[in-house]
């Protein structure tokens, strides 16, 4: 299983689209924590999310553990079967989604020229500059 750990990086909700249920988080290059790239995580099909607006130390997305999902199904009656798209945004917990397998985007800033967004349907991907990007799985 492969987590998606981004420490010591601001993150923010950017944007969900309810008609898509689509779930948007980014994190810009900053001077603060002096990062050169931008990272942006993508979640469709979102059915349930309890999230903060900013992560200010970062996101370690991981599905539920047992236990934790125990929790979760308990308190917001998530259905046995979404134990498996239920995802943590924190290592010690605390927010979640439950949705499809979380994607990422991540390439340096300076070389993204124009365009705005990683996820962007218009452009095409992978992008002419150097990007990496993943699934959590």
């Amino acid at each position: 299983m492969a987590d998606f750990v981004r420490e010591g990086r601001l993150f923010r909700v950017s944007g969900f689209l309810p008609s898509h249920r689509q779930l948007f988080l980014v994190s810009e290059a900053t001077l603060v924590d002096r990062a050169t790239t931008r990272i942006e995580v993508y979640m469709g099909h979102v059915e349930l999310m309890f999230l903060k607006p900013y992560y200010r130390d970062g996101l370690h997305i991981r599905r539920a553990t047992a236990a934790e999902f125990g929790v979760l199904s308990e308190r917001h009656g998530i259905p046995a079967r979404d134990a498996v798209y239920t995802w943590m945004l924190e290592r010690d917990g605390g927010s979640f989604v439950v949705s499809g397998n979380p994607s990422w985007r991540e390439a340096e800033y300076a070389l993204m020229g124009d365009r705005r967004s990683l996820y962007d349907p218009r452009e095409s991907w992978p992008p002419e500059f150097p990007a990496e990007s993943g699934q959590v799985s």
